[in-house]
Parts: C-alpha cells; sequence; structure tokens
C-alpha cells in the first residue's frame, strides 16, 4: 500500500504508519455516528444560574483570576475569504456590476443580489467604510460618487484585493468590526478588551494564545504590538503567545474504495485535520484554566458586560466544582476516606458531575471503589456555556450513550449524527439549546501537573466527508473537532448563558446587526 516515497512523506510530517492505517480503518468503519438518547435541558443536563448564584461565582473567580491562574486560547487562523464569499462571486463576474444588475438578480430572488443590495444599503455603517474612502481617494477615486453611479467594480476591489484593503485575504481577526468614536476596533483587539477585564493578574497582565496561520503571523504580531502598547499606558500587560496548525495533525485522503488518494505526481494527499487539531496547541501552551472562544465573537465595550459577568461566574462554577475535587482526590490519595466520605463523593458524582454510576460498583470491593471514584474525578474539567436555540448555527449540548454503555454529557455537531435515522433526527430537533463555544477549560490536576490531553479523546468521533480534487471524488477526515469529541472524556458542566453572549459574524453582512453597531 506505502512505497518508500511514502514513508518519507509521512516522516516528513511527523506522523507514523500505524497512524496512518489507524486513519485508513475510520474511514472503512461502516457506522461513525454517535448515539444520542435525548437533548440536554434546563434542570436535565443544563444548569440556569440566579443572579445571586452569578454574582458569587464571578466574585469567587475573581480572587483566581488576580493569583494568575487564568488565560484566554482563541482560534484565530480562519481567513476573511468566507466572511466576504458574496462580494468575491460578484467580483468574479465578467459583466458590468451596476444597479441594473443588482435589481435583475434581486428580481430574481437570488440570494447573492438580495446579499449585495443590503451591504450596500448599509455601506456607511462598516467600521471599515472611512479605510475604504481613504484608500480610493489614494487612487484617485472618490467612493460616494462610485456609488451614486452604481458603479461597484471599483468599491469591490479595493475592498477585498491587494490593489486597496486586501480584505479578501487576511484573516478575520484582522478585519476592522466594530466602530468607536475615534478609531475602529478588529477581533484581536475586542479580545484583549475582553482579557483586560477577566484575565488580569494583580500584576496587570494578561494572557492570551492565538493560534494562526504562519503566512499571516508577521502581520498579526505587528497589529499587536501595537495595540499592546496603547494598553501599556493603562497599566495592562500582555503576554501573547502564538502557534500553528501542527502538520502532523493533517489527515490522509483516500478514494472511494478506501485506498490512499494520490495526487497526479504519486504523492499521498493530506488535507488539514479541522479544529480538532488545535489540541494539540491548547496541550502546549501549559495553562491552568483556559478560556476558550472563536475569534468572531465579539461585541462592542456598550455589550461586553454581561459578557463580562458570565465569563467570570462561569470561570467561579470550574473553580468551585475543581475546590471541591480536589479536596476528595487529596483524600483518595492519602488514604483519609472512610465510609462517610465514599457517600460524600458518590453523591458528588451523581449529582454535580452527573454521572451515572454502574451497579457493579456498589457491590465492588473497598479498594476497586476508590479507583473508580479517582479515575472520574482525576481528569480535565470544561463549564460551557449553552445558548437558548433561536436558530443560529452550531452544535448543541446532547446525552451520548458511549461505546462502554455509559451516557455523558457532550457537545454534538449534526453531522455526527445518522442523517437517515428519523430518532436521533428528532433528538436533535428537539435541541433547546446550542453550543456558542463559551467554554472555561481546568486542565490541572490536584496537584497543580497539567493533563495530557489526549489522553481523553474520542479517537472514533471523526467526521468523514466527501470531496473532490481536480475533479476526483475522494473521502476527507476530519479530528475529533476540540469541543467535540477531543473532550468527550472531560468531566462537563452546561450552564445557561445570555443570547447577548453570542454574536459571531460569519458574513459581512452580520456586522450591520445593532448589536455590532456602536
Amino acid at each position: 500500500m506505502f512505497n518508500n516515497n511514502d514513508l518519507i512523506q509521512i516522516k516528513d510530517m511527523n506522523l507514523t504508519i500505524s497512524e496512518i492505517i489507524s486513519q485508513i480503518e475510520l474511514f472503512k468503519k461502516s457506522n461513525l455516528y454517535l448515539n444520542l438518547q435525548r437533548s440536554c435541558k434546563v434542570d436535565d443536563g443544563i444548569t440556569v444560574l440566579d443572579r445571586h448564584d452569578t454574582d458569587r461565582l464571578a466574585a469567587l473567580y475573581t480572587k483566581e483570576s488576580l493569583s494568575g491562574r487564568t488565560m484566554k486560547f482563541v482560534p484565530a487562523s480562519g481567513a476573511a475569504s468566507r466572511m466576504f464569499k458574496v462580494l468575491h462571486s460578484l467580483n468574479n463576474l465578467d459583466v458590468k456590476l451596476n444597479d441594473d444588475f443588482i435589481k435583475t438578480e434581486e428580481e430574481a430572488d437570488a440570494a447573492v443580489g438580495r446579499a449585495f443590495g443590503t451591504f450596500l444599503k448599509g455601506i456607511r455603517n462598516f467600521a471599515f467604510y472611512d479605510d475604504l474612502k481613504a484608500v480610493l481617494q489614494k487612487n484617485g477615486l472618490e467612493l460616494d460618487h462610485l456609488l451614486a453611479a452604481g458603479e461597484y467594480k471599483d468599491v469591490l476591489e479595493y475592498i477585498l484585493t491587494p490593489k486597496g484593503l486586501n480584505y479578501g485575504n487576511l484573516p478575520k481577526g484582522l478585519i476592522p468590526f466594530h466602530k468607536y468614536s475615534s478609531d475602529s476596533r478588529t477581533p484581536f483587539e475586542e479580545h484583549m478588551a475582553e482579557a483586560a477585564e477577566y484575565t488580569k493578574d494583580h500584576n496587570g497582565l494578561c494572557k492570551i494564545h492565538f493560534t494562526v496561520a504562519p503566512g499571516n503571523a508577521a502581520l498579526i504580531r505587528e497589529h499587536l504590538d501595537k495595540i499592546s502598547k496603547f494598553y501599556k499606558k493603562s497599566g495592562t500587560n500582555f503576554n501573547i503567545t502564538y502557534s500553528y496548525q501542527k502538520p502532523s495533525t493533517d489527515t490522509l485522503a483516500v478514494d472511494e474504495q478506501n485506498n490512499p488518494f494520490r495526487e497526479t505526481d504519486g504523492k499521498l494527499l493530506f488535507r488539514p485535520g479541522g479544529h480538532g487539531a488545535l489540541l494539540d496547541n491548547l496541550n502546549s501552551v501549559k495553562g491552568d484554566i483556559i478560556f476558550l472562544k472563536n475569534i468572531d465573537n465579539v461585541v462592542p465595550d456598550r455589550l461586553k458586560q454581561d459578557t463580562f459577568l458570565y465569563k467570570k461566574a462561569l470561570g467561579g462554577f470550574l473553580v468551585e466544582l475543581q475546590n471541591e475535587i480536589f479536596t476528595f482526590l487529596r483524600k483518595l490519595s492519602c488514604g483519609d476516606i472512610n465510609q462517610q466520605n465514599f457517600k460524600k463523593m458518590f453523591k458528588f458524582i451523581r449529582h454535580r458531575l452527573l454521572i451515572s454510576i454502574p451497579n457493579y460498583i456498589n457491590d465492588a470491593s473497598e479498594k476497586e471503589q476508590e479507583a473508580y471514584i479517582f479515575s472520574k474525578l482525576n481528569r480535565p474539567l470544561r463549564v460551557c456555556g449553552m445558548v437558548r436555540n433561536v436558530g443560529e448555527p452550531g452544535g448543541g449540548p446532547f446525552w451520548v450513550e458511549g461505546q462502554d454503555k455509559n451516557i455523558s454529557r457532550q457537545i454534538v455537531e449534526s453531522s455526527q449524527i445518522d442523517p437517515g435515522s428519523k430518532k436521533q433526527q428528532s433528538i436533535i430537533a428537539s435541541a433547546t439549546h446550542f453550543n456558542p463555544v463559551d467554554i472555561v477549560c481546568g486542565v490541572r490536576d490536584f496537584q497543580g501537573n497539567q493533563f495530557d490531553l489526549k489522553k481523553y479523546v474520542d479517537n472514533e468521533a471523526v467526521f468523514i466527508s466527501n470531496k473532490s480534487k481536480n475533479g476526483r471524488p475522494l473521502k476527507a477526515l476530519e479530528l475529533p473537532g476540540l469541543w467535540n469529541g477531543a473532550m468527550s472524556f472531560w468531566n462537563t458542566v452546561f450552564i445557561e448563558v445570555p443570547e447577548i453572549t453570542f454574536n459571531p459574524v460569519k458574513t459581512v453582512n452580520d456586522l450591520l446587526r445593532a448589536e455590532h453597531q456602536s
């Protein structure tokens, strides 16, 4: 199946033959779908905090943040090309792009025409409007004149290409999202503004880690260095670190017969492993309490207070759980246990972590019970904010039956569920909440040692999709998603958070929503 050149290629990517064979075996499996039992709902897997608890937990968290335990981890390697997809499609058309064309598209009820019409009507409300005007003027063009004349080709070119702002080739994190009285802010800066509020220690230091694409690293670093200098004047310092998605997290593509897919030159085709590949990056930051949030989910300052409060409350919930877990684990490790302690620990596992305890454990020996409790408690912990389902895209919280028949709370994407199963699809449709990627992670054990996060992955919770390369069909494999299968064997808690804490920007027109206007 593999020749000497293949072996060299695999070794150069820091992969092993056994890993590649394991990937091929996954393609051959007939069913990798998850088995949902039911959706998580309020009082059945999702906790709702009252205002008293929210304030209490936020205060508890603040003490820990001042000690320097906390940091942010932001996946930020995504390009803005998808955000500007509509504009790209129009800019690539070999037509005279003017009002007559837009009107024709709108009359034809075409999504592209309607979306571009919305973009044009709101163009003055984008945070990059003044930058666009300036770059056009620099080249002898007037934006207002172009818009009034219905001539849009230059407008698009100066937004998307190196001829102007070059937004079509930049990472999403470098696009100005929000306009303020004297300037505008990118998502990178909005994340820094957030971090300054809830990750700053008693020395004024905030730690943030961004995963970025190698080709954009220098540009991003220059942008963030400039912003850091501004914050330093007010007593806030940033320790910003970066990492790239590792080549060793790429996965082999196969053909329709599950044989390795080869390029025209005979080389094996490897593809990026999806956001699950970032588990390696998360594992390498050597953090303690880590806030995980996507780059495009940010709001202007006027709407940040709820975000601040609930970030702290989620952090406080994690700290409170950790304190209880660590107390139990210390007792177990030094043999300080009796029947009363056993009852407390089992009650905690059942009622606080919502883990079902197998019947055989009740009749097991004391030593076996100790081992069981220790194995259930001594693992990474995540507290995940969940937003009520209002039609936004994204996975959701569900009770899932694993291969060992145990039921646990998991974040599940629709692509992980059998599309041909009416029962499973009805469970998906019954979801009351979805995942906004608002997660606080506890990645150290009761002795302060970092967990090896790779040990808590469900390696079969992969995504397989049909793609093509140069007109040839292939099957692609994505690693277990970072907050899906990559965290399957963590202890997991779901907390309801307000809708206002979730305002992602997937298309440029999302920036016209009231939540993104100043």
